[in-house]
């Protein structure tokens, strides 16, 4: 099973909690189990999120999500700098690996994939990376979240800003893909 999906079905979520499937109906059908059913059908099915929670709340193990692997969420709109970025990572092997185009698509990545690390492009086109840190540093959901910044600004005053508003370093463009993987590493605390 794909621990990575993001939707159940009831049957592989009793599978992933190692209960019955009609535990996990009777759980969904007393909305102590967040999901939804297809509509014009019975079938239900629940949200990762849904799962994790239902599993934190009843004390169940959450080892199955656990791939061992940092997840990092790529925020930039240069598809090139994504796809060289995604390449080096996805080569280095200790990473899962999503992305985003806009600071809109970020939050509802953010939301979803749940990162450990976001590499933060500052100028986005919907909207600079210190109104993104800010926002994702102000949820709770998200204080162990690491941020990078990457950007061509060298204004000194600007990355204290970002470094004030949640950012815990930054790269400026250009730079060695070598150096965001070590940098990335830091910030984990990665061997």
């Amino acid at each position: 099973m794909d621990k990575l999906k993001n939707l159940f079905t009831t049957g592989e979520a009793a599978e992933v909690c190692n209960l019955s499937q009609q535990t996990i109906i009777r759980c969904f059908d007393a909305g102590r189990l967040d999901g939804f059913r297809i509509p014009g059908s019975k079938f239900r099915r629940i949200p990762r999120e849904s799962l994790i929670k239902f599993m934190k709340d009843n004390g169940i193990p959450l080892e199955v999500f656990e791939t061992g692997k940092k997840r990092v969420l790529i925020v930039d709109d240069d598809p090139e700098i994504v796809e060289l970025m995604v390449d080096v990572l996805s080569r280095d092997g200790r990473f899962d690996i999503k992305t985003a185009a806009s600071g809109y698509d970020a939050g509802i990545a953010t939301e979803a994939f749940n990162p450990e690390v976001i590499i933060l492009d500052y100028m986005l086109p919907d909207i600079n990376g210190n109104i993104v840190c800010k926002t994702i540093k102000s949820n709770p959901k998200f204080a162990n979240t690491r941020i990078i910044i990457v950007s061509g600004v060298v204004n000194e005053s600007e990355i204290q800003d970002l470094l004030n508003a949640g950012a815990e370093d930054f790269l400026k463009k250009p730079f060695n893909i070598s150096e965001l993987v070590e940098r990335i590493a830091g910030v984990l605390q990665m061997q």
